[in-house]
């Protein structure tokens, strides 16, 4: 965990989650690793981790299951970050309700997170993480893979998405205010 909760580090500076801190994220990944209907993939280049990939096939469970058995942990990784930063109150509390935000008629795949260590990017890791989550996800059981990302200033990371196949499903906005694409991919038969 302290290796993928770095890399997250290293990928996504500034970021919401980033600025939570490195305990916050071991938490985070930690729980995917825990979890029975959940698992991160890894990229590694000589032992050494590149990227990974964090999913669920039951994410509100999942959600649920993270606070509920990681809750003292999250109280206090949030309450330190809320100290440094006042404005994430708002963030954080929005955070503990997703599980009831990403319910859905379908059976589906959440992609949560997918990280490339900066010095990795364009070789390949991102696409190679997501044609292994694709082979592992049994599409006779769950609809499609869903994932959402930033809509306004993220053109990069939204055509890498469609690049791999992933079509827009919706746009919406946050509690925060945020612009979101969510994305949906299903082999070509079950479209």
């Amino acid at each position: 965990m302290p290796a993928l909760a770095a890399l997250h580090k290293r990928a996504f500076p500034g970021f919401f989650l980033t600025r939570l801190g490195l305990p916050f994220l071991r938490t985070l990944y930690r729980g995917y690793l825990e979890d029975p209907d959940s698992g991160i993939l890894i990229a590694e280049r000589d032992g050494t981790p590149v990227g990974f990939l964090a999913y669920s096939q039951d994410y509100p469970r999942f959600y649920k299951g993270l606070i509920r058995h990681h809750v003292v942990r999250f109280a206090l990784c949030s309450a330190l970050a809320a100290i440094r930063h006042p404005s994430f109150i708002k963030r954080i509390f929005g955070a503990f309700r997703k599980s009831e935000a990403v319910v859905k008629e379908e059976a589906y795949v959440e992609l949560a997170s997918i990280c490339v260590d900066p010095a990795s990017e364009g070789a390949g890791v991102g696409t190679a993480l997501i044609d292994r989550l694709k082979e592992r996800v049994d599409f006779e059981r769950f609809a499609y893979i869903n994932l959402e990302t930033d809509a306004d200033g993220n053109d990069a990371v939204n055509r890498f998405y469609q690049k791999n196949g992933f079509v827009p499903a919706r746009q919406f906005v946050t509690a925060e205010g945020r612009s979101m694409n969510e994305y949906r991919f299903a082999p070509e038969e079950t479209r």
